[in-house]
């Protein structure tokens, strides 16, 4: 494990023209509801030049306080932060001009083009005009954006408009940039883009850089990370540091017959486990001992497990820390079921598929155009009772609006569309009484608290009297929303916000929740918290359509389909998906790198088209 923050810190500084970041006991209160909220906590580390640092944590861990002192934005009560050398308390404005600053909600004008959009931020930084041409050039060399100067920035795709607020970032070449998470809600194809973004500024201009991400994979490709929770900085140095604090306690448990999702919840259930993770074909297992678990032990009644050792990733040990820091025992997961199911009973659903009386969503040839734009083109597909299913697809892909018309919220343009029943183009208000829907961006009432939404939300859709009541708090019990029940949504930390938003979905019991990214941006135990949950339901009965970003948790689903450009290029389970990239050279595909093959074939194969 990494050495302790003020060890990391005074062995970073012995040599200053090495540091290009340094907080020194830094502390930051803020007051919120007449409550003081301790965001930072004697936060002491620092940042080397040339390096790409990852800052990591929980929810309301401090990280972008932390990247909002850096900036000036914000002072601290007590300690100092210095940046390039330069007090920022004393010298905000020099700092400002020697840095870049992508915060989580770059304020891009999408109603200007991309070509405009640069042009305001060059006035904004004061880029002189005689240095702009090449600097654009470099830019959109950079992003692949040259070809969609024109195009006005409301009409690009989420992953594009993130390379346009990095390059808005970028117009004036800084020393050292900070970004705010910068690639949430992005499609994993645009995420490896950004990545090659910032590994490009780091080797050929020799930008430093610190990038704060809830995604553990990207934390393992910095050259150093800091660790934070509730305002303390935890561990500070390599990411194979944080991994060899669980060496020999990373495990791969595969169990025949035993659904994945299953096997999970049993080794969540079980004595001296940290944590257990579905990944491919096998459950990623953490224990809190290094000692081999015995099966018979871990998983009683439970015939042909088989058990093998696993080299220790960066996110094993950052749960590891996580729990350790939990003052009493670890917690049953939020959503998880009392007691596991019995693998050697039938599960409710999913049922088995090709059964026409069990598919309670049809979709045969849906088409939805905007004008001249077809945002989807004669798609089909069929959803079983109590499956588990994902739609996946780059940015832009149509996910969001299948999800909407399938919701009552859009209109087709053409095809079929039925939901519990109900055809979507007769019938609509009969189809959303059955159906629960978590849009892609925070769609509550920010200036209602967290009851009044949950009352709001009760009432709409036809709850009352003691039903209401008691379904309120059941909600608020189950979601563990008590601490903040009184708190404006719009205050709430980002995995309080997507919990509060999954409770309201599920206020009248729907038997279809639909789903719509719901763990963008969380961290990984918020994320295993949602996915408890949804678990849960489909073992209940409860159809689930997801759509994410993250392939490692589309894992969880048991079909997934895959669009591009509008349009179908699969569908079928996870290990379908995976077939379909494996190679002789890549004869173990993640789903992630199957993903990517197939939309990157898409693309050439529609370039092939063009030319010809």
């Amino acid at each position: 494990m990494a050495g302790t923050p003020r060890q990391s810190a005074a062995a970073a500084e012995e040599d200053g023209s090495n540091t290009v970041l340094a907080f020194q006991g830094v502390c930051k209160t803020f007051h919120v509801a007449k409550r003081a909220v301790t965001a930072l906590e004697d936060v002491t580390f620092s940042a080397r030049r040339g390096n790409v640092t990852g800052l990591v944590g929980p929810d309301a861990a401090g990280k972008t306080t932390l990247m909002r002192l850096a900036t000036g934005l914000m002072r601290p009560d007590s300690g100092s932060v210095h940046v390039l050398g330069h007090d920022v308390a004393a010298e905000a404005l020099t700092v400002q001009s020697l840095i870049g600053y992508m915060p989580q909600r770059f304020g891009l004008y999408e109603e200007l083009s991309v070509q405009e959009n640069l042009d305001l931020y060059a006035d904004l930084q004061g880029v002189p005009r005689p240095d702009r041409p090449g600097r654009y050039a470099e830019l959109m060399r950079m992003t692949a954006l040259g070809p969609f100067r024109k195009r006005l920035a409301g009409k690009l795709s989420g992953g594009m408009k993130q390379k346009l607020g990095l390059a808005c970032t970028l117009v004036r070449s800084p020393r050292l940039l900070l970004l705010d998470e910068p690639t949430v809600g992005v499609d994993p194809v645009s995420r490896r883009e950004l990545w090659g973004i910032v590994y490009r500024l780091v080797r050929q201009e020799g930008v430093s850089v610190l990038l704060s991400t809830a995604y553990m994979e990207e934390a393992q490709r910095c050259d150093e990370v800091a660790m934070m929770h509730e305002g303390r900085l935890l561990g500070w140095g390599r990411p194979e540091e944080f991994s060899r604090r669980v060496e020999g306690r990373s495990y791969i448990v595969r169990a025949a017959g035993v659904p994945k999702r299953h096997l999970q919840a049993l080794l969540l259930e079980a004595e001296g486990v940290t944590d257990a993770l579905v990944r491919a074909d096998h459950v990623r297992l953490v224990t809190v001992r290094p000692e081999p678990p015995d099966p018979a032990v871990l998983l009683p009644g439970v015939p042909d497990v088989r058990i093998e050792p696993a080299s220790p990733r960066f996110e094993d040990g950052y749960v590891a820390i996580l729990k350790e820091q939990q003052s009493s025992p670890p917690a049953e997961p939020e959503g998880a079921q009392a007691h596991p199911p019995d693998p050697t009973e039938p599960r409710q659903a999913p049922r088995p598929p090709g059964r026409p009386e069990q598919s309670v969503i049809r979709v045969q040839n849906l088409s939805r155009k905007f004008g001249d734009f077809s945002a989807v083109t004669d798609i089909s597909f069929e959803v079983q009772r109590g499956e588990v299913f994902g739609l996946l697809g780059a940015n832009g892909a149509g996910k969001s609006t299948t999800f909407r018309m399938l919701c009552g919220l859009l209109p087709p343009s053409g095809g079929r569309a039925e939901v519990a029943g109900a055809d979507l183009r007769r019938a609509p208000a009969a189809a959303r009484s059955r159906i629960g829907y978590m849009s892609q961006r925070f769609s509550l009432y920010g200036n209602l608290s967290v009851r009044q939404n949950l009352d709001f939300f009760s009432r709409a859709y036809g709850l009352a009297g003691r039903r209401r009541a008691d379904r309120m708090a059941l909600v608020v019990e189950q979601f563990h929303l008590a601490p903040m029940a009184d708190q404006n949504a719009a205050d709430l930390p980002l995995g309080f916000k997507q919990r509060l938003a999954m409770a309201c979905s599920l206020m009248h019991e729907p038997d279809i929740l639909f789903l719509d990214e719901p763990t963008s941006g969380v961290d990984p135990l918020a994320r295993r918290e949602f996915w408890s949950r949804i678990n849960e339901l489909a073992d209940r009965g409860v159809t689930v359509m997801v759509t994410t970003h993250f392939m490692e948790e589309a894992e969880y689903c048991d079909r997934l389909a895959i669009m591009a450009a509008g349009a179908l290029l699969a569908v079928g389970t996870p290990e379908d998906i995976r077939a379909r990239a494996r190679t002789a050279d890549r004869p173990e595909p993640s789903l992630e790198e199957a993903f990517i093959h197939l939309i990157e074939g898409e693309e050439a194969e529609q370039a092939g088209g063009e030319r010809s």
